[in-house]
């Protein structure tokens, strides 16, 4: 009698860590039930490019692979989700080619380049590059801007996950669950200097920088590829794992 209770008992535990599972991880390219009801948004359904163009305006010249995006050859400087986005939480898992060089750019407007620059100029880039490093031009830097705290990225060839906030002047940057960039674009007040006043790359400051615009993937040279990109628009905060907890702090 005491097995038999035993044996529904560990059926009964069996079942409901199914279930808890399935709510917090899904099939790639999908939402779980928790996921639904926070409200997050799902960008790219691991089958098509609908709703991405190249920051051109044209469709992607690389077509989707294995279920993900591969910017590389796409025919322009980077490929974006159509729609303009302002606070929100990006997340997405991504893979590097070894030597790779790209990054995810977000608030890019317009999309008509400055007179003798790349479109890049236009956004906010959360570098990703295969090096091991922790600087300005990094894995988890805001590029030029600010630097990561470390470097939490794995290995070439290994996925990664990454969460960026939005929200107002601040971005935030959790890499494999670890919080490694924070930056308040409203102490970037003049052009070409950071706050401590150490020089960076554009001629921009950053406290006057639209705060809507495009997410885009970088094309710079090499294959990456990013697959289960969601999106939480608002001012609610990730807890890691794709669920809301809270509000931002």
């Amino acid at each position: 009698m005491k097995t038999h209770r035993s044996d529904w008992a560990l059926f009964l535990a069996s079942i409901f860590l199914l279930a808890f599972a399935r709510d917090i991880w899904s099939a790639d390219n999908q939402l779980t039930d928790g996921e639904k009801q926070a409200g997050w948004i799902l960008l790219f359904d691991g089958q098509s490019l609908n709703g991405w163009m190249t920051s051109g305006g044209k469709p992607s010249r690389t077509p989707v692979q294995e279920g993900c995006i591969n910017p590389h050859g796409c025919g322009d400087y980077m490929l974006i989700h159509t729609q303009q986005w302002t606070d929100c939480i990006l997340a997405l898992d991504f893979k590097l080619s070894k030597g790779c060089n790209s990054g995810i750019f977000l608030r890019t407007s317009p999309l008509t380049p400055l007179p003798g620059k790349d479109v890049g100029y236009n956004g906010l880039e959360v570098q990703l590059i295969d090096t091991t490093t922790a600087g300005y031009q990094d894995t988890g830097a805001v590029y030029d801007l600010s630097k990561p705290t470390r470097n939490a990225m794995r290995p070439a060839g290994e996925w990664n996950h990454i969460e960026i906030t939005s929200r107002a002047n601040r971005l935030e940057v959790l890499l494999n669950g670890e919080k490694v960039n924070r930056v308040d674009l409203d102490q970037f007040t003049t052009p070409n200097r950071r706050p401590d006043g150490s020089k960076h790359k554009f001629a921009i400051a950053y406290d006057k920088h639209p705060r809507k615009g495009y997410i885009g993937l970088q094309d710079h040279g090499s294959d990456c590829w990013f697959k289960n990109i969601k999106l939480l628009v608002g001012t609610r905060k990730s807890s890691g794992n794709g669920r809301t907890a809270g509000k931002l702090d």
